[in-house]
């Protein structure tokens, strides 16, 4: 994939394209026109003489690479206390109001009559004071809840809305607390041993809350420590899936508690049956023990369910997006931390530093190495090989994870039930087949839960449920279900649904090649029936999606570019500038690789170059991977501390006063250190996408000034040749004319020449 500035047969460089086989085609005879390796096009390196030119875009793109891998790494250890903390309080900050609401519209005690149980008890009015201290309580929760949700959107400063949200919590967990010791000790609330009295839901949804509040206010009090220590910025950076997640939690609980109003009023229930009920319903697990009898309350329903499950279905999509997305990519970045860390300790250990340190730099004769380019492509493939088990181990320990929060929800669930159920005769094993079939919306109704402690619990715990085994069925996904399906797969092609490969023999290879992640590879393949192979599965909807990235009309404008960019080049050829015609053939190819990347975007699974291809884009950005310059050692650690970003803009400023030369400017980087693309959090398509456009942009604009100058310096040599030809009309006299002798001067010299 090259130009060149000189014919190659009868084809120019304007009649070259460029193609991803790696040989050039003539657009006129389509003769092929080989490039300088047979092999790969990408190790053809563009004319000398463009070193220069783009090397100056190198600088500018190399100066946020450091800051982009620190951020990747060092929030991995405060990402927690600076996004996850903030929106857990964002979030469940509502729903503890939620339940200080419930726990403020019904009394706390309910007298039993005889042979009845706890819902058949008849409500107790508690004293003034008590509902008193339960208002104030919610309304400084509600003041916390808001001074959060401001901040988060900017309107409200850090500093003035933390400290409302922290001291608001605490006091409104305070006040419950005291309220639920009071109701447990104080002798006008303590209920006798023998009375037939029970405490009602409203009493355990201020439990609850008063919990929920501690712990949003304590986590809430950790980010503001790291904020304090300069971790990361006194403002939270959240995204539109973390800010819908809040949003529709808020809608989701306005719309559970409205509706079990609405129907509380239809039905005849008591307000916090009608809660239970409505959490049952929407979260459809349907249990039974509560339904809607009234024509009106039966056709009420039809639009409240379906709405009720929208919402969830909209709280589910912004779980997956957060936890899968940030989350995911906040693990993934520790895990390949920690496994290149072991294994620069593993190398050190075995004395094998000469393999990752420049032939430059180290003694050659001890390395096993022929030339620097090709010692950077086995710490290349080294880097891949720990990217690539730290990301299989991170989908495994998502799972494991995942799986661990599940399993304690169903037995911590099951003993809670099996507690507050006793009185009903149930056993530890009938509570873990209730809440098994509860988590799994299977809803038989066999069992359900008849006392207030258990039906309040079952409200908080279901809601629970719905991240975690969103977020379980999701890690499934991406390994049981995934290897599940390719069994089916593997097994269709050998009975029913056989693939293309040609024989049994080449698909046992390519079968083992994937099982075994490429280590034992599928060599006694011909060369072009494996690319063939390759190009096949990537357009298989099943196993990799090739969608274009590119817009009709972007494709067209990079069209367009590339065709003026060509067209300037013969102009520069033409007029034997040669230094001009490299430029624009260098234009050419940014255009052309930005095109071809832009479709690499966003595939599934995310597309991974090979080392030819990635020194085929450095050495365009002003990288050589043959030089050993720009390259160094890969650092045992990276360091994390606070200010970090602050040391670096210094040492940067520093680096460009003093720096003598280009060479000197630039930051030495490793493959397997924190500068390397492979360490960043962004897919390898957006990451040279991002470094080709921005050296486009710096060239075009570089270019763009050198026109002005042209520009600027052709009037003044024209404002001198001017003044030359006023001079000559004068005589010779050294003397500047007026405008009004240089019109005498012109009216003369026809009348001297008839003379």
């Amino acid at each position: 994939m090259t130009a060149t500035t000189t014919a190659a047969g009868d084809c120019t460089t304007r009649e070259i394209i460029l193609g991803e086989d790696g040989a050039g085609a003539c657009s006129d005879n389509h003769a092929t026109v080989p490039t300088s390796s047979p092999n790969h096009p990408y190790d053809t390196m563009i004319d000398p003489r463009l070193e220069d030119v783009i090397q100056d875009g190198a600088d500018t793109v190399e100066q946020g690479r450091e800051e982009e891998a620190l951020a990747y790494l060092n929030p991995s250890r405060w990402w927690f206390a600076s996004t996850a903390f903030p929106l857990l309080a964002g979030t469940f900050g509502p729903i503890a109001s939620a339940f200080s609401i419930c726990a403020l519209v019904q009394c706390w005690r309910v007298s039993i009559p005889p042979g009845g149980t706890e819902e058949h008890g008849v409500q107790i009015p508690d004293p003034k004071w008590v509902i008193a201290v339960n208002a104030v309580s919610l309304v400084l929760a509600l003041v916390a809840n808001l001074a959060l949700l401001l901040n988060m959107a900017r309107r409200v400063s850090f500093s003035v809305a933390q400290p409302i949200t922290i001291v608001g919590f605490y006091l409104a967990a305070v006040l419950l607390i005291a309220l639920v010791a009071a109701a447990a000790h104080d002798p006008s609330l303590q209920l006798p041993p023998d009375a037939d009295r029970a405490l009602t839901q409203a009493f355990y949804y201020a439990i609850m809350a008063a919990t929920t509040y501690c712990i949003i206010a304590t986590l809430m009090v950790i980010t503001v420590y790291g904020a304090i220590r300069g971790e990361y910025h006194k403002q939270f950076e959240l995204t539109m899936s973390q800010r819908s997640l809040m949003l529709q939690t808020i809608c989701f609980l306005i719309y559970l508690l409205g509706g079990a109003a609405v129907f509380a009023r239809i039905e005849g229930w008591k307000f916090l049956d009608a809660v239970y009920w409505a959490d049952v319903t929407l979260l459809t697990v349907g249990i039974g023990d509560y339904s809607p009898m009234t024509h009106l309350g039966r056709s009420l329903l039809f639009p409240y369910a379906i709405g009720g499950v929208v919402i969830i279905g909209l709280v589910i999509g912004s779980i997956r997006s957060l936890v899968l997305g940030r989350g995911k990519a906040k693990i993934g970045a520790r895990l390949i931390e920690k496994k290149r860390k072991r294994v620069l300790q593993r190398m050190a250990e075995r004395g094998d530093e000469a393999k990752i340190t420049p032939l430059s730099k180290a003694d050659a004769s001890a390395s096993e190495f022929d030339s620097e380019r090709e010692r950077r492509e086995a710490e290349f493939n080294l880097m891949r090989e720990i990217h690539q088990k730290a990301m299989r181990n991170r989908k495994w320990t998502s799972l494991g994870l995942s799986t661990t929060a599940w399993l304690f929800l169903w037995f911590m669930g099951a003993l809670v039930f099996y507690k507050s159920e006793r009185n009903q005769g149930w056993t530890y094993f009938g509570s873990l087949y209730f809440a098994y079939t509860s988590l799994l919306t299977i809803g038989y109704g066999d069992l359900r839960p008849m006392s207030n402690s258990g039906k309040s619990f079952f409200v908080f715990w279901s809601l629970l449920a719905v991240p975690t085994l969103t977020i379980l069925v999701r890690s499934m996904g991406d390994t049981v279900v995934k290897g599940i399906r390719d069994l089916v797969l593997y097994g269709g092609e050998f009975t029913v649904l056989p693939g293309d490969d040609k024989s049994t023999r080449n698909r046992i290879k390519r079968i083992t090649s994937k099982v075994t992640s490429g280590k034992v590879d599928s060599k006694g393949l011909p060369a072009e029936e494996e690319e063939e192979e390759g190009n096949e599965e990537s357009k298989d909807p099943e196993k990799g999606s090739t969608e274009p990235g590119a817009s009709a009309t972007t494709e067209r404008m990079a069209s367009q570019f590339e065709e003026d960019e060509l067209n300037e080049a013969d102009a520069a050829r033409n007029r034997g500038d040669k230094l001009g015609e490299d430029i624009h053939n260098y234009h050419y190819l940014l255009v052309r690789e930005i095109r071809n990347v832009m479709n690499h975007l966003h595939q599934t699974p995310p597309r991974e170059y090979t080392y030819k291809e990635w020194a085929w884009f450095l050495k365009l950005i002003g990288e050589d991977e043959d030089s050993a310059e720009t390259h160094r050692a890969p650092p045992l650690t990276i360091e994390q501390k606070a200010g970090m970003n602050e040391e670096l803009r210094q040492e940067r400023s520093h680096d460009k006063e003093s720096g003598d030369g280009k060479k000197d400017g630039m930051k030495e980087w490793s493959w397997l250190g924190n500068r390397s693309p492979l360490m960043g959090d962004k897919e390898e398509a957006e990451w040279v996408l991002e470094r080709l456009s921005q050296t486009l942009e710096l060239r075009l604009k570089q270019q763009r000034e050198h026109n002005d100058e042209r520009g600027k310096k052709g009037e003044d040599d024209t404002k001198k040749q001017r003044s030359s030809d006023q001079q000559r009309t004068s005589g010779g006299s050294s003397r500047t004319l007026d405008d009004g002798q240089l019109d005498d001067a012109l009216a003369q010299a026809p009348k001297e020449e008839a003379t």
